[in-house]
């Protein structure tokens, strides 16, 4: 990426709409009321032939006390030092407020790169707002409709030359460091050495490991997240519901990378009536589908409430790796006692996680993460497994032999082989008669059988029973003498 380009403005000026225009997805969460956009949201934007990161921010508030809104505003002026431009947008239609002066002074003496827009300018009812932008003194309003796409020729054409002007620097910085003979030499070729071809599934820095974060409001995520990147990307505080949006955050974690989705606490459906939260527990349940890697956040003073029972169960259905940590551990006082009670409660209340990893871990204090690194890396692998059709058989022979299918209504199931269909998760095909007829308990039998002594705790296993008839096209079909055959036969004479 050549610049960083973040957008900033008053709340419901059109910023996230903005956002996800450039992005080319709807990336980010898009609401009439005000306020939506909480964290900081990165994307990778393209506008004609410029390729740019860009960051979607919190709207500007007045407030500069330690409130949610205070907190937000401190998270948005961040973004501006970390950004190489910054594109502030006002609200055409409302024109130029008093809260726009006190932001364009702030961003004037912040940012080197200042861009003036006047979202919503579409039609004569923006006109007077585009005007009146001038008295900010930030040099000429560009005139943008996000949604409607307008504007979007004109801001490539402010945004070329201050890009030519980044590649020129960086040009300069690479020919004094080769004059100086810092340029570090690469003498080894990562393209020699052949990759295994069992070891592709490996995280790596274009494919980073993508691990979601859930749980119920208030549980710590966001500050578990904050913990693990080393720095405090994403708001967080004691009210309960902060996240809104799924935010993705692309870091090295102890040499593994990863993508870490932030998701807004899920609730009981019947709890949620507000149209916002229903489309952020939406993009949240989105970011679990894509996710490798699910972590069930629990509370250590609640945990296995109801929600998180839906919430791990869902992980699993989806065919998630699933890892379950639990928050707070450093405001238990009997850690003994409690640690033996969650993993009881843990069996008995999720038999179909059984032998999942269960980590203790303080978002506050960055106990345990080293733990949950590991369990993460583990799980993942464990849903990466494969395991050869020979090795499958002789297993499946041996399990025959301990304990047999039953045989419904006298008729004998026999199961003649078995193979590995996929991985991610491990899904098995197991071909046999009368498919229709196998017990669910008999299959249970073999999905427990694989965890153990194939070596796959916690992760979902699919077990597909199929009959090799199934396999012919022509089952079902009447045996019949084709027409074309019948009408040459009939023209024949007896010899």
């Amino acid at each position: 990426m050549s610049f960083t380009l973040a957008i900033v403005g008053r709340p419901n000026v059109g910023k996230s709409t903005l956002f996800n225009r450039l992005v080319g997805r709807k990336l980010a969460l898009v609401d009439n009321q005000p306020g939506v956009t909480r964290d900081l949201r990165e994307g990778d934007a393209r506008l004609g032939h410029l390729r740019f990161t860009v960051i979607d921010t919190a709207g500007l508030e007045e407030a500069t006390d330690e409130s949610l809104q205070g907190r937000m505003r401190k998270l948005t002026e961040r973004a501006v030092d970390m950004a190489d431009i910054c594109l502030f947008v006002i609200d055409a239609r409302a024109g130029v407020t008093p809260a726009d002066h006190i932001f364009a002074d702030i961003l004037r003496k912040r940012s080197a790169h200042v861009v003036l827009a006047a979202n919503k300018a579409e039609g004569r009812a923006g006109e007077a707002g585009l005007f009146e932008a001038y008295e900010l003194g930030l040099g000429e309003p560009l005139r943008l409709s996000a949604e409607h796409g307008e504007g979007m020729s004109e801001l490539l054409q402010v945004l070329d030359p201050i890009a030519e002007g980044f590649k020129e620097r960086e040009a300069e910085a690479a020919r004094v460091m080769e004059r100086e003979g810092l340029t570090p030499d690469v003498d080894i070729d990562v393209d020699e050495e052949p990759e295994e071809e069992d070891e592709s599934w490996r995280p790596s820095e274009a494919k980073p490991l993508q691990v979601a974060v859930v749980g119920r409001p208030n549980a710590g995520k966001s500050t578990l997240i904050n913990k693990i990147l080393g720095e405090d990307r994403l708001l967080t505080g004691p009210e309960a519901g902060i996240t809104r949006d799924s935010i993705s955050l692309k870091t090295d974690w102890d040499g593994m990378p990863m993508r870490i989705f932030d998701t807004a606490g899920m609730r009981k459906r019947a709890k949620v009536q507000d149209k916002l939260e229903k489309l952020s527990v939406s993009d949240g349940l989105r970011a679990v589908k894509f996710a490798e890697v699910v972590v069930v956040l629990l509370d250590a003073a609640i945990p296995f409430e109801q929600q998180d029972l839906r919430i791990a169960d869902l992980a699993e259905r989806e065919g998630r790796a699933v890892v379950i940590a639990v928050n707070k551990w450093d405001l238990e006082d009997e850690k003994q006692a409690k640690l033996r009670d969650l993993k009881e409660a843990f069996e008995r209340l999720l038999p179909q996680l059984r032998g999942a990893p269960l980590v203790t871990v303080s978002a506050k204090t960055g106990r345990g993460l080293d733990r949950l690194n590991a369990a993460i890396q583990s799980a993942h692998a464990v849903w990466n497994r494969r395991i050869s059709t020979a090795k499958l058989n002789r297993w499946l022979t041996a399990m025959l032999e301990q304990h047999p299918p039953p045989a419904p209504g006298g008729k004998r199931i026999r199961l003649r082989y078995m193979t590995q269909a996929k991985t991610r998760p491990p899904a098995f095909v197991v071909m046999c008669s009368h498919p229709e007829l196998m017990p669910d308990s008999y299959s249970r039998y073999l999905v427990n059988g694989l965890r153990a002594d194939f070596d796959m705790p916690g992760t979902p296993i699919r077990l597909y029973m199929r009959s090799q008839a199934d396999q012919n096209p022509y089952k079902g079909r009447k045996k019949s003498t084709p027409s074309r055959l019948r009408k040459h036969l009939g023209k024949g004479k007896p010899g």
